[in-house]
């Protein structure tokens, strides 16, 4: 397991790292069809290199990622999926997902596409709106319960907690029937520590995902410390849970440290976050703020030592950007896909 120095926003001009679509879109035209496709190593692994949404609104904005024209969902999904072998779903955290859409997204996309699906809020013990569940659960709420703007897991009845899970993997089995399915990735809020009945709510949503592979991605240190790295780290790999590594701010509460290891000998999964120190816990400004930031060809550079170590130990890895600020993440996946590629070649 390599752990990395600490990584920090530059200390450069705010501008090397927010230079605007135009300046990102000409870095992604000299590595234009770098992501295509799968990359295939001399061991075996596949990586798939793409982006955290494909329908962020300043994503979709006129001739930001998509040309001009690309104005429907069916036209922008097939053209995200001509240009990244794999997506991550994000809509799934704040809305189960519907078998309709899902089984749209398998017609819209070729048959060796993938979906990576974020958990249901409730799935990880994080608040939902009350008014985006549905109706059924909505209406089987107690009393007091239906008032309420938001609840979490904790506040509902275990029938109605079950039904939750049972609904997300219905809305999704299309992807599944499809082969199309990645992984359920489980984001725990900082709240979540590391003490044993944590613990056994990573293993119970083992049991309620039965055969869909999922990944665990920590937003709180604790995890890491001197005290608990070792045993979160046999925790995962005892039980082959992939363990989500992230590259994001460091330095400040929430920071997680951009730790390299591979818990399961199927997956392993590296989201990209932005460094943006000043906006990643500032309230009251929009989500998209957070992901603002263009990585340098530098720092990109420095995860390719950590993504040849997950590839040797893992039969495939998926890179997501969720810098998916305009066209900041597709520009940075293109160029990291460009990179491997580049290191794959010069291997022979």
């Amino acid at each position: 397991m390599i752990q990395p120095d600490a990584v920090n926003s530059t200390t450069a001009s705010p501008n090397v790292h927010n230079p605007g679509p135009d300046e990102a879109r000409g870095r992604a035209a000299r590595v234009e069809s770098a992501a295509s496709s799968p990359i295939v190593t001399a061991s075996g692994s596949t990586i798939r290199v793409g982006t955290a949404s494909w329908t962020d609104p300043t994503m979709t904005a006129p001739g930001v990622f998509y040309p001009r024209g690309t104005d429907t969902a069916e036209e922008r999904l097939a053209f995200y999926a001509g240009t990244f072998p794999v997506v991550e779903i994000d809509a799934t955290y704040y809305a189960l997902p519907s078998a309709r859409v899902a089984q749209a997204w398998v017609d819209r996309t070729p048959p060796d596409f993938v979906f990576d699906a974020k958990a249901h809020a409730i799935m990880t013990g994080q608040p939902t709106e009350t008014k985006r569940l549905p109706k059924d659960i909505r209406s089987a709420l107690p009393g007091p319960l239906a008032e309420r703007a938001r609840l979490y897991a904790k506040d509902l009845p275990d029938e109605l907690r079950a039904e939750i899970w049972r609904l997300f993997l219905a809305g999704l089995e299309p992807l599944r029937q499809a082969g199309q399915l990645g992984s359920i990735l489980l984001q725990f809020p900082r709240w979540f520590f590391p003490i044993g009945g944590n613990r056994d709510l990573i293993l119970e949503a083992r049991e309620r995902l039965g055969d869909v592979r999922f990944a665990v991605e920590f937003r709180s240190e604790t995890w890491f410390n001197e005290k608990n790295l070792a045993r979160t780290m046999s925790f995962l790999r005892d039980n082959a849970i992939p363990f989500v590594m992230v590259d994001g701010p460091q330095g400040l509460p929430s920071s997680v440290p951009p730790l390299v290891a591979v818990t399961s000998p199927e997956l392993a999964i590296v989201r990209f976050h932005g460094r943006r120190v000043e906006t990643w816990e500032a309230k009251n400004i929009p989500v998209v703020e957070r992901f603002r930031y263009l990585y340098s060809e530098a720092e990109l550079n420095e995860w390719l030592p950590r993504i040849r170590e997950a590839a040797e130990e893992a039969r495939e890895v998926h890179l997501l950007m969720n810098n998916c600020y305009a066209n900041y993440g597709s520009t940075n996946a293109r160029e990291l896909a460009a990179m491997i590629e580049a290191e794959l070649l010069e291997q022979g």
